[in-house]
């Protein structure tokens, strides 16, 4: 097999990012197309040759699949990569990501739990209410984006089908301000120029919006000007800052920040809460499939109003609080100091007075028990990272006996591996719940109750 080559392929499969999969006759090796769909015959062309693998291009679909969509779900370029499933139809994508789950529990060994089929709101655009684009200098002036995967190369995205409906706008004033005031765009091969990111939030319950500029620099010519055109053309944005990120990184955020116009968070509600969401702090980017989300986790911990809950990983506190009701106490236990002052702001807010909050390891027995009074546990939430969580963590809430764990996960690899070190300590697997929080690309979420033998 030669790069450059046309091969005629059946796509047998289609994984997680986005690519069909076939196998080459002749020399009987599986090839990756991306943009081709399972049940299709296409035509490609190799651009890479591994031992094991190929990679082509797709060229032409000589024969195409049902489960292939006609309506044109985006207008930006394939090479974007964020909609890894937009060549499907939504219904044939929901089954690809429960048996996603399902693949990841056999792989741990686990074929006999049960998944069940994906949740979603039904909703596949728009949901998104956090976007960072990338900008560049082009014949055209500055453009905003994404990167093409795999680089650092800028496809043009301002009008991301993904992304809140409102944005768009926004990014395409920002852009022409830009060109017009004269200003650069970052070149990261050099490290000059002074824009690097267009960063924005919504708060969809409340409307407020966020718009803050990542510079490589410390200042804007003429702040007062932007603010005043920016707020003219758009009243619901609520806050205006900067950040300043110098560092030749890839991380989009450096640490400095300064507000140019109204505060430095806005307010959302969610699951009937209110919280308040910083430029730098974690946040559903949908929040109604983290309502989803949320509703079945709490469903599963099933609390009758006696119990001690603990919200371990528990960030700003979202998970716990919108549980905390239903508890005599939840106590949330989170590493970043900044989270959990949030946290505690949060249930300050919402008039919940049954939380605590602690900045500690979430994985020590001692900081558990310190937190709950010596008293173990009735149900423990967990939601960890993309990761997972640790051996220790397990062998932790095993030896303090916790009856019941309720596993929030964005990584179905993880969850799986995570599951079976709690069946070697003596939990039962439940029922594992996909949910779709991120239509059209390869991640989905789940959430599993893990009992006490």
């Amino acid at each position: 097999m030669n790069k450059g080559q046309l091969l005629t392929l059946k796509i047998t499969d289609l994984n997680n990012l986005g690519c069909g999969v076939g196998r080459d006759e002749a020399e009987g090796k599986v090839v990756f197309v991306k943009g081709a769909v399972t049940g299709d015959t296409v035509r490609a062309s190799v651009i890479k040759v591994n031992k094991s693998y190929a990679v082509a291009k797709l060229c032409e679909v000589i024969e195409a699949s049902p489960h292939r969509t006609d309506e044109a779900f985006c207008d930006v370029p394939l090479a974007c990569g964020g909609c890894m499933y937009r060549a499907i139809t939504y219904e044939h994508e929901l089954r690809l990501k429960a048996d996603y789950v399902k693949n990841a529990f056999i792989k741990a060994g686990l074929r006999e739990v049960t998944v069940l089929p994906t949740l979603s709101t039904g909703e596949v655009r728009g949901y998104r209410n956090k976007a960072q684009y990338p900008v560049a200098s082009t014949k055209n002036g500055i453009r905003a984006g994404f990167y093409s995967g795999g680089t650092h190369s800028i496809v043009p995205a301002e009008h991301c089908a993904i992304q809140h409906k409102d944005f768009a706008p926004i990014v395409d004033f920002i852009c022409q301000y830009a060109t017009e005031q004269g200003l650069s765009a970052y070149d990261e091969t050099t490290g000059k120029g002074l824009l690097r990111h267009i960063y924005l939030r919504i708060a969809e319950a409340t409307g407020e919006m966020m718009v803050c500029l990542v510079l490589n620099g410390d200042a804007l010519p003429d702040e007062e000007g932007f603010v005043r055109a920016l707020l003219e053309k758009f009243p619901s944005v609520a806050s205006v800052l900067l950040n300043t990120n110098q560092e030749n990184t890839n991380v989009v955020l450096g640490k400095q920040w300064k507000t140019l116009y109204g505060t430095n968070a806005i307010e959302d509600i969610l699951c009937g809460l209110r919280f308040r969401i910083s430029a730098d702090s974690f946040y559903q980017v949908n929040r109604a499939g983290a309502e989803l989300l949320y509703g079945k986790a709490a469903e599963l911990a099933d609390l009758s109003g006696g119990e001690i809950l603990v919200d371990l990983y528990c960030g700003t506190g979202t998970i716990g609080l919108s549980m905390a009701k239903k508890a005599k106490k939840l106590v949330g236990v989170e590493i970043v100091e900044g989270a959990v002052e949030c946290a505690k702001e949060n249930a300050e807010r919402n008039g919940v007075e049954n939380a605590e909050f602690y900045c500690g390891d979430a994985s020590s027995r001692e900081m558990i028990l310190r937190c709950t009074g010596g008293k173990t546990p009735d149900v423990v939430v967990i939601d960890p990272p993309r990761k997972g969580s640790t051996r220790e963590l397990v062998e932790c809430l095993s030896s303090l006996n916790v009856k019941k764990i309720v596993y929030v996960s964005c990584n179905p690899d993880t969850l799986a591996r995570d599951c079976a070190w709690f069946a070697e300590a003596g939990y039962s697997i439940g029922t594992v719940q996909p949910v779709d929080l991120f239509p059209r690309t390869g991640h989905v979420e789940s959430v599993v109750c893990l009992t006490r033998k």
